[in-house]
Order: structure tokens, then C-alpha cells, then sequence
């Protein structure tokens, strides 16, 4: 089994070097035809080269799956700072990766549930309608008639996972030893793509947020069926609603784009003051929008339970507090870094946290009702992308926000996608009150 594991290691890390390797051929064969050709048709061979490069690594990703796919999940995000090439290929990366062949499929079921599929549903689509990073989704109608979402667990991902931040640690050697890429970073991140992996803990996920979110009229999580349940299969009732990518397609007016902008803050807020927990998933596919403005929320596996004061810190950006001087700015710089780290150092970010905030929360004393934000610009994304590079730069990162700081890009890349207007102040003032 050992032998095996390293094996599947050391081939996995064989096909992502050969990725590296091929795509700096592909630039070095561009940047020859431009010395030969000059600058005629400089632009289109740019975007064949982008064209290409974004489909050899999107390919190779959904191959791989596993952390190497959620990694180019992650990618696709980017929307502020990725050409258009690269974006719509790694957007493929949120619910189409190669499915497993039926038969592989069935076997995975009945090795985990003791029986085929089709001895236990009334009807069973042997072809999944998505598969991701850890998984993939079939639809299936119970005995009773009801229609539900089964999600069968790919064969052993887990250690796919585990051979994959191996390689992540080995790559990263030289930062983790200067301090820019800690061992907590890694280990917390690791640990989240590993609780993914089971379905009995995301079966409780839903449970918790389904009961502790369901006052919220337009909101729908799924139920889960635990008899159909098992640590690599999860059976839960089937959402309606249109990917965000399908859902744009439609057109939306600009009043439905930001009623729903205006629902998601409103979500993660709750999420953050009142539950103290957070879906910190926050990729296009886990997101299903009708028309009229309500949302379905799927994929709970990845969950941040939050550990500091979160309420304290929102409320301390939306009045952006340090401008009161050196002992707010103290306090605001502790609930962030905690207490580890000295102020001196973490000073150094005052001036990147007063601008998110200052473009999330606009004008705190001059207009105490808030003001519209426009995410359809992409400032909150370049800042954000900023913030991450400089914590790393000054040795100021904090494993308690690796997957909040995901929250937040999501979140924002959702609300940049929808080019959606949205009041924060107002919104955070209801939701805290």
C-alpha cells in the first residue's frame, strides 16, 4: 500500500513539473516568434498563447483533481487580475471535471452503502450533472418520489491530498524556511481540504446550517439522507437554481444582480456575527440563483469555525477605528495578528486595511446610513490580492484567515461576476444590531 502511495506521488508530481516545463516552452516559442515576426499580429499570437497555455493547465488540473484542481479553483477566482482566456477556462475547473466512468461510479457506491444505486433509488442517472475536486454529483428520486442530489466520493482523493501538500511542502522549502510561507498556513489548509474528504462531517455541516440559518426566507440548503450516507457518500434533497454562470447568461436586470449582491453579504455577515462560523467555499458552482432572487447554497464540506472576535473587528472596519489614534489602531492590528505579533510590524498593513475598508465602508462619519459599493469594479479584489502578498512579503500571515481570506475572494469574485451594488454599512448594521 506504502508503495503504491509513493508511486501515485511521485507521478503526480512528474505531471505537474511537465505542465511547468511545457508551458515555459510555450512562452519561449512566443517570445522567439515575436523577435522573428515583430509586432504584426503581436496581440493575436498573445492570445493564442493564452488560449493554449489556460487549456493545458486547465486539462491537466481536472485530471489531477484533488488540491492540485482546488488549487486552479482558486485560480479562476481572480477575475481582476486573469485574462478573459484564463478565466473561462478555469471556471470549467467549479463542476466539470472528468467524472469517473459509471461502473466505477456503482462500485463506489456499494463499497461504501453496501448496495448499487439502483437497488435503492427508484431512478438513478449513472452520469453525474457535476463533478469537482473530490467528487461528483448524480441525480437520483427516492422510493417516495423525492429528488435528491448523490454525491459519490472519487477513489482514494484523500491520499491524493496528502501526496500533494508533500509535494506543496517540498516546493515551498526555501519560504517556510525564511518564514514567508509558514508550516501553520500549510497545515491549516491542508487540514480543510482533508475535512472535505468526509462526507459524514459535511452531512453534519448541513444539519447545523441548515437549522441555524433557516429563518432566512431566501435561502434553501439541502437535507441530508442519512441512511444513504456513508464518510464517502452523501445523499441529500435536490436545489433548484442556475449556476452564476448559467444564471448571467439569462440577463438579469441590475436590480435582481443586486438583490442578490445584497443577499450574499447579508449571508456572510450572519454567518460571521451570529453563528460565529462560515461556509468558506465560496466558488460560483456552490451558489444556485433563480429569478426572482433566491439562493441555494450547496457544498458544506469546507466550514471555518471563527475563534476571535469577528463582530469586534467588523465593527471596528466599518468605523475604521484606527483613525482615532494609536490605541485603537493597536486594538484593531491585535484582533487581526493576535498578540504574537509586534505592532511595529504589524503597522506596516494599516495603510492596505484603511483602504478595504475605507472602499467597503465608505465614509463612516460623513454618511453614518453607508453608501452604495460598485463591485463591478475590481478595487476590493486588487486590494485583497495585495494584502495577501504583503502579509507573505512581511512575514505577517495568519493561519486563522487562511480560509476567511478564501471567504472574502470568493465572496468578492461572486459580487464582481454580478457586477452587483451594495450598501455593506447598512447591510452590517441590521445584521448586528
Amino acid at each position: 500500500m506504502k508503495k503504491h502511495i509513493h508511486a501515485g506521488a511521485l507521478t503526480r508530481g512528474f505531471r505537474l513539473g511537465k505542465l511547468g516545463l511545457t508551458l515555459t516552452g510555450s512562452y519561449l516559442g512566443y517570445q522567439a516568434q515575436n523577435l522573428l515576426l515583430g509586432e504584426k499580429n503581436r496581440p493575436e499570437r498573445q492570445r493564442n498563447l493564452q488560449q493554449q497555455t489556460s487549456r493545458r493547465v486547465r486539462k491537466e488540473l481536472q485530471s489531477l483533481k484533488g488540491a492540485a484542481m482546488k488549487l486552479g479553483q482558486l485560480l479562476s477566482l481572480q477575475t481582476h487580475a486573469l485574462s478573459e482566456e484564463a478565466i473561462q477556462e478555469l471556471a470549467n475547473l467549479q463542476m466539470h471535471a472528468p467524472g469517473m466512468h459509471p461502473s466505477l461510479a456503482r462500485a463506489q457506491f456499494k463499497s461504501s452503502c453496501g448496495k448499487y444505486p439502483e437497488e435503492v433509488f427508484r431512478e438513478f442517472e449513472p452520469e453525474p450533472f457535476a463533478a469537482a475536486s473530490l467528487g461528483q454529483v448524480h441525480r437520483a428520486v427516492m422510493r417516495n418520489g423525492e429528488n435528491v442530489a448523490v454525491k459519490i466520493q472519487y477513489p482514494a482523493i484523500r491520499a491524493a491530498i496528502e501526496n500533494d501538500f508533500k509535494l506543496l511542502r517540498s516546493a515551498t522549502l526555501p519560504g517556510r524556511l525564511t518564514g514567508h510561507a509558514p508550516v501553520a498556513i500549510l497545515d491549516e489548509v491542508q487540514r480543510g481540504f482533508l475535512e472535505e474528504t468526509d462526507y459524514i462531517n459535511e452531512g453534519r455541516n448541513l444539519e447545523f446550517f441548515g437549522k441555524s440559518l433557516g429563518g432566512i426566507p431566501f435561502l434553501t440548503i439541502p437535507k441530508v439522507h442519512w441512511p444513504l450516507t456513508t464518510d464517502r457518500v452523501l445523499t441529500m434533497s435536490f436545489v433548484e437554481g442556475a449556476t452564476v454562470a448559467d444564471f448571467l447568461e439569462g440577463k438579469p436586470s441590475p436590480a435582481v444582480r443586486n438583490l442578490i449582491g445584497s443577499r450574499l453579504v447579508e449571508l456572510y455577515y450572519f454567518q460571521l456575527h451570529r453563528l460565529k462560523a462560515l461556509h468558506a467555499d465560496h466558488h460560483p458552482g456552490n451558489y444556485l440563483l433563480q429569478p426572482d432572487g433566491r439562493i441555494g447554497l450547496v457544498d458544506f464540506g469546507c466550514i471555518k469555525r471563527i475563534s476571535f472576535d469577528v463582530t469586534d473587528l467588523i465593527r471596528c472596519c466599518a468605523a475604521q477605528s484606527w483613525r482615532d489614534g494609536e490605541k485603537a489602531a493597536r486594538h484593531v492590528l491585535g484582533l487581526v495578528f493576535g498578540p504574537d505579533v509586534p505592532y511595529a510590524r504589524a503597522r506596516k498593513m494599516l495603510s492596505i486595511l484603511d483602504e478595504m475598508a475605507g472602499t467597503l465602508y465608505p465614509n463612516p462619519k460623513g454618511n453614518p446610513a453607508g453608501t452604495l459599493v460598485d463591485f463591478g469594479e475590481p478595487k476590493l479584489l486588487n486590494i485583497l490580492t495585495r494584502t495577501l502578498k504583503s502579509a507573505l512579503r512581511d512575514k505577517l500571515t495568519n493561519p486563522e484567515f487562511a480560509f476567511t481570506s478564501r471567504a472574502d475572494l470568493g465572496l468578492y469574485s461572486l459580487l464582481h461576476q454580478l457586477r452587483a451594488k451594495v450598501n455593506c454599512t447598512e447591510i452590517w448594521r441590521r445584521v448586528s444590531a
